[in-house]
């Protein structure tokens, strides 16, 4: 595969607002969107529950409350592509579908404020989004004021239809500041180096990560366990390239959580949960909540590996190992003692075919390194593996297409 262009270079922009002076994403962020699950379903004769519209918005927000995600932590409800009318109106201003969405926008926002909830909404850099609605390109303060207006509290900014890809990052950085401009403190997400990355152009991701809370560098994530691996497979191959750029109100993207749809096991979706925890990634559920069963609810809910994503420090895990066909990934993570940190540690088997791999593993290969030793626990089990030591060994069984996931904590801290 040709290489990426991760070349940091001199832009000629002027220099952008930094995404921590905002004071937002200081973790990442957690919530739930519609676009993996429900698309561009417009068509709420045929599909009343479930086309893009304020009853769909709604009914998750309120599962959300019903089911304890809000309280856990998953607190935005992301509108996606698909949710205005095909024009403006007169004073160049986005309006929602009238139909879909009759009591407007900024009513939409106020039933999530009252929940204890926050409303994130989509917009395109382009001229049209990615499915043909209304762009920003040439209405970028007039949109943000428009957002602010709204009370909308974070906003997903795609990059179709951008004329000339190379200067895509004008657009994104103008609207940093138009965004700043309106005196609400709104999340902004980011699909710029996403696209810049399909077109093989060059990425700044200091740049990005001054410019936006979270970002996306990948394809969009599908329902199914080979596009979870892809992923896996990218941000291991860049991870060099990426994990000095992320930190405390910015976060790479990944995408969607599809945990609780069709395509992923309980293996593969603690995988997938495992992965995203490591690498301290946006936690956005795309699914019914409605349909989502205990087993895979237990999953998006599991209080162990949610505190591990939401670590202070904001560091991106990395792999540090390849054991058997088992990636070893590691994250720095609190507490930790003067600069012994504690670890998040991830064993992925991505076979998905045979049986249970099981490996001795060193504590060195692991990076426990410190000679206090660590008390290792088993974040999905629960279960205490007890001290390990600098020279000790474990020895650990994995499903195919599965992961152990542990949070070894430093002793002493």
């Amino acid at each position: 595969m040709t290489p990426l262009l991760f070349v940091a270079v001199l832009l000629v922009y002027h220099t952008p607002v930094s995404a921590l002076e905002n004071g937002l994403a200081l973790r990442p962020p957690m919530g739930w969107k519609s676009w993996e699950r429900f698309r561009c379903n417009i068509d709420c004769d045929k599909s009343p529950d479930e086309c893009i519209s304020e009853k769909l918005y709604k009914r998750m927000a309120d599962e959300l409350v019903a089911q304890g995600y809000r309280d856990l932590g998953y607190v935005f409800v992301s509108i996606d592509d698909c949710w205005s009318m095909p024009e403006r109106d007169q004073g160049n201003r986005l309006v929602a579908d009238t139909k879909r969405f009759p009591s407007g926008i900024k009513a939409l926002a106020k039933y999530m404020h009252d929940r204890g909830l926050k409303l994130g909404i989509y917009a395109d850099a382009g001229a049209s989004t990615c499915r043909g609605y209304p762009g920003s390109m040439q209405y970028v303060s007039t949109d943000a004021q428009t957002f602010a207006d709204w009370d909308i509290d974070m906003l997903k900014f795609d990059g179709c239809n951008v004329p000339d890809p190379k200067t895509a990052g004008l657009i994104y950085i103008a609207m940093t500041d138009a965004l700043n401009k309106t005196g609400r403190d709104i999340l902004y997400s980011c699909e710029w180096p996403l696209y810049q990355l399909e077109f093989k152009l060059e990425v700044n991701f200091e740049t990005v990560a001054a410019t936006c809370n979270t970002f996306r560098n990948y394809y969009d994530v599908q329902d199914k366990f080979e596009s979870v691996q892809n992923v896996l497979d990218f941000y291991v191959r860049y991870q060099d390239d990426l994990t000095p750029h992320q930190r405390p109100g910015a976060f790479f993207d990944p995408d969607a959580l599809v945990i609780g749809n069709f395509g992923l096991s309980h293996d593969e979706s603690q995988t997938q949960m495992a992965l995203w925890a490591i690498w301290g990634s946006p936690l956005f559920m795309s699914n019914d909540l409605t349909e989502v069963e205990p087993g895979f609810k237990a999953i998006l809910q599991n209080e162990a590996v949610i505190a591990l994503n939401q670590d202070p420090e904001g560091l991106m895990g990395v792999q540090i190992a390849k054991l058997g066909g088992v990636r070893v990934l590691r994250r720095r993570v609190l507490p930790k003692i003067k600069d012994s940190y504690s670890l998040g540690l991830a064993f992925v088997y991505t076979n998905q075919g045979g049986s249970p791999k099981t490996l001795s593993v060193s504590a060195q290969d692991c990076d426990l390194k410190d000679t206090r030793g660590y008390e290792v626990v088993d974040l999905f089990s629960n279960a205490t593996l007890g001290l390990l030591h600098p020279n000790d060994t474990m020895s650990i069984t994995i499903n195919p297409s599965g992961v152990r996931l542990f949070k070894a904590t430093i002793v002493g801290s």
